[in-house]
């Protein structure tokens, strides 16, 4: 590939080996952060603003006698749908060969992709309609997704991922506060809510191309087809991947504890602490409100503190234990402000999390040239973690009462806290 880039962004196709080093990117690649964060914002404030607001009031307009079998058949097909399309495109993302880059071509498929998907969903009839289009949709969003994340490991030097990672975790916060905002004004008009919605996410393709500036990998090494190089790109990986799997069972713990609480504040609120529905409301905004400051803030702290100290196991072991402590708060008192101080204290943890994670998950790596597809495979525990969080909580309040959902959350957060401990090739 003739580069075009500066040394300050990327190697030359000659010396690419999948990653950019500290000598090669002596400074921070502030464009790769902007186009890093604006990427995350556009996916994530469409998604949250339709799966959070929309598609439920589209299952409503559809099938009003059937909603709640409607929306868990939706869940299972497009968790399924996901979970393919996280490793089928990352590999494929991995395995691109074009004049516009790796990742650029996939993002703007996906951006694409997402605007028709989400228009025709605003328009649909009948049950399987919707849930083929929204599967549909689980596709194209994973074209952004995945290569946004491999841009992430290929384009920033590891002196700079605890930054670059707070600021895709940044955006990744503005739009996960204000997708269910924006969602809610067009409550009245879903085509419209979607269309606009779908607006946004296209916005992913000329923002990322403009700030990532990729350049064609037309050059790059291409691998033979043959069996390992698709076990090596297709399936889980194989070798040198123990960190890899602590990373990821780690996250899929944080993230239960994290939705063992956050899908129950509501019935915490009214069942375990007995408020009524104005207060319930009240407390709710609040909670949601503080957390996302937390994450915001910890976006512009955690990240570029864990490139300073060149530290980034220590912030994942100290956010998980943040959260472990929150989640318990409310054990000890059934009244309101146990919730805020939960929100304080775990809604740090989280955001901290957040910032530094996918930092994390690219230290471990097993093999930089299949970089989206394990990150794709890592970005399962989020799913899996969110599917098991309210179940393991139900099972725990019909069990022992509402107490035991605290501890149970905690103990996952403590699981997970271990499991980064055990993480051995970095600090």
């Amino acid at each position: 590939m003739a580069s075009n880039e500066t040394p300050t962004t990327a190697p030359s196709t000659h010396e690419w080996s999948g990653t950019t080093s500290d000598e090669q990117q002596p400074r921070l690649p502030i464009r790769l952060v902007i186009g890093l964060a604006i990427g995350a914002f556009c996916w994530i404030v469409a998604y949250l603003g339709a799966v959070g607001v929309l598609l439920p009031a589209r299952i409503a307009e559809i099938a009003p006698a059937d909603k709640a079998a409607v929306v868990a058949l939706n869940s299972t097909i497009s968790m399924i749908v996901a979970a393919i399309a996280n490793i089928l495109i990352g590999a494929g993302s991995d395995l691109t060969r074009s004049r516009f880059g790796r990742r650029t071509p996939w993002i703007w498929a996906g951006a694409v992709g997402s605007l028709l998907s989400l228009t025709v969903l605003g328009h649909v009839q009948s049950v399987p309609a919707l849930v083929t289009t929204w599967a549909v949709y689980q596709v194209f969003l994973n074209s952004i997704i995945a290569p946004l994340l491999g841009t992430l490991s290929d384009r920033v030097s590891p002196q700079f991922r605890g930054t670059a990672a707070s600021g895709y975790a940044l955006g990744n916060g503005l739009g996960t506060g204000l997708g269910q905002v924006i969602g809610a004004q067009f409550l009245g008009n879903t085509a419209t809510g979607l269309l606009v919605l779908g607006g946004l996410t296209v916005l992913v393709a000329p923002a990322t191309s403009w700030f990532f500036r990729e350049s064609s990998s037309v050059d790059m090494p291409k691998r033979p087809f043959t069996k390992d190089m698709v076990l090596d790109h297709f399936v889980f990986a194989r070798h040198n991947a123990r960190d890899y799997y602590l990373a990821l069972l780690g996250k899929f713990f944080v993230i239960l504890a994290k939705f063992a609480i956050q899908g129950y504040v509501l019935y915490i609120l009214t069942d375990y602490m007995l408020l009524g529905e104005d207060d319930s409301s009240r407390y709710i905004s609040i909670i949601s409100l503080i957390i996302m400051v937390a994450g915001i803030v910890m976006a512009f702290v955690a990240g570029p503190v864990a490139d300073r100290l060149k530290l980034i196991k220590l912030p994942v072991i100290v956010s998980s234990l943040l959260i472990a402590v929150g989640v318990l708060v409310p054990f000890f008192s059934a009244t309101p402000m146990m919730m805020v101080l939960y929100a304080v204290i775990a809604g740090t943890g989280l955001g901290m999390f957040n910032a530094v994670d996918q930092a994390l998950n690219i230290a471990v790596l097993p093999d930089p040239d299949t970089a989206a597809k394990d990150l794709g495979i890592l970005n399962l525990a989020n799913t899996g973690g969110q599917i098991a969080g309210p179940l393991v909580a139900a099972a725990a309040i019909s069990a022992f009462g509402y107490h035991m959902l605290f501890v149970v959350a905690s103990a996952a957060a403590l699981v997970a806290t271990l499991l980064f401990a055990l993480i051995r090739s970095i600090r």
